[in-house]
């Protein structure tokens, strides 16, 4: 049994392969996924307790919420009891957050969470990265002109000196770097 449980909080905006790099973590390291809750709806294909818990406002109240921020008129929020899960198996979490809940994560768990922040070098490539994915044109109009995608495209002051930053241009190089921060922390 390991002596450290660790949280990978994956975080950067729309687009910047957040998803990509926790499923990584999840193939290769064996990471438990935190499954977050949201009150949106299901998006075409999406399953309950799969991809999201989808909750109504009255039940996410009801919730142990580490973090929980408003983002596209809809409400989202990881639980307490979704790391304890991972954790009791013996296995480290992986999530992927918003830089508000990111900034959370590091606030309340201190060393436990490892922040990796996603960038690209061009940010034009994002909205052509969520259009490819299959997000409906006006729902990428939108996400792009939130304050909330603005703010996650830029390395919040709160993270500096804490995140790991990794520009996920090229996915061979991005898995090198991802790699070389799992070894950092855990031993593999």
């Amino acid at each position: 049994m390991q002596k450290s449980k660790y949280v990978f909080v994956i975080t950067g905006a729309a687009g910047s392969g957040k998803t990509t790099v926790a499923n990584y973590l999840r193939e290769r390291y064996h990471m438990h996924r935190v499954i977050t809750h949201t009150t949106r709806l299901p998006r075409p294909g999406e399953r309950d307790g799969v991809d999201y818990h989808f909750e109504t406002s009255e039940t996410m109240k009801k919730l142990h919420l580490l973090e929980q921020v408003t983002y596209d008129q809809s409400q989202y929020g990881s639980s307490l009891e979704g790391l304890e899960e991972g954790w009791r198996q013996g296995q480290n979490d992986v999530v992927v957050l918003d830089t508000a809940g990111a900034i959370t994560y590091h606030q309340r768990l201190h060393q436990q969470a490892v922040i990796i922040f996603l960038t690209v070098t061009h940010m034009k490539s994002l909205a052509k990265r969520m259009t490819l994915r299959g997000d409906k044109i006006d729902a990428v109009k939108s996400r792009l002109q939130s304050k909330e995608y603005h703010r996650d495209l830029m390395l919040p002051p709160a993270l500096k000196g804490v995140a790991h930053v990794v520009t996920n241009d090229q996915w061979e190089n991005t898995k090198k770097q991802i790699d070389a921060i799992v070894k950092q922390i855990i031993t593999v």
